[in-house]
């Protein structure tokens, strides 16, 4: 049971959010068959200011991917709106610093690596060698440029 907190006022109460993180591992149930047991890190955000103990004092789960300018698609991002990503980032920060755990330290710098911010990817175009965002397809990437798309397919007709 481990605790990281920081003071942040979120809505219209005043919340003290900190981090709660547990283990449930193959000696525990966890619906796993006996072949596949795997050890689950939980990630939870409490409220610190409340006197009593977890789960009494839960406020909601951290969840895995979060996007900066996407709408709020967790209840974490509905909570805490805009500051949600850098209190994320916070928390797991602070987290970072203090865990002695092996296990749950990997687990928070996965998380870390998951709120980084992703480059946005650009490719040169195969015919005209101009830069241009490319769609994915699967997982293939777009090669030619929309303006060279549009002259192959009106050239066919």
């Amino acid at each position: 049971m481990h605790h990281f907190g920081l003071r942040l006022r979120a809505e219209r109460t005043q919340m003290n959010p900190s981090l709660y993180m547990f283990k449930r591992g193959a000696g525990k149930v966890t619906g796993r068959t006996p072949h596949n047991q795997k050890t689950e890190i939980h990630f939870v955000v409490v409220n610190m200011d409340e006197p009593r103990l977890y789960p009494l004092n839960f406020i909601c789960v951290l969840p895995e991917q979060m996007s900066p300018g996407a709408q709020p698609n967790s209840n974490f991002s509905k909570i805490f709106g805009e500051k949600s990503v850098p209190l994320a980032r916070s928390l797991l920060a602070n987290a970072l610093e203090r865990e002695n755990d092996v296990e749950i330290k990997a687990a928070i710098g996965k998380r870390l690596k998951m709120l980084e911010p992703r480059p946005i990817l650009r490719v040169k175009c195969c015919y005209c060698g101009n830069l241009f965002e490319p769609k994915k397809f699967r997982r293939y990437y777009q090669r030619a440029c929309i303006d060279c798309k549009k002259k192959m397919l009106f050239n066919r007709t």
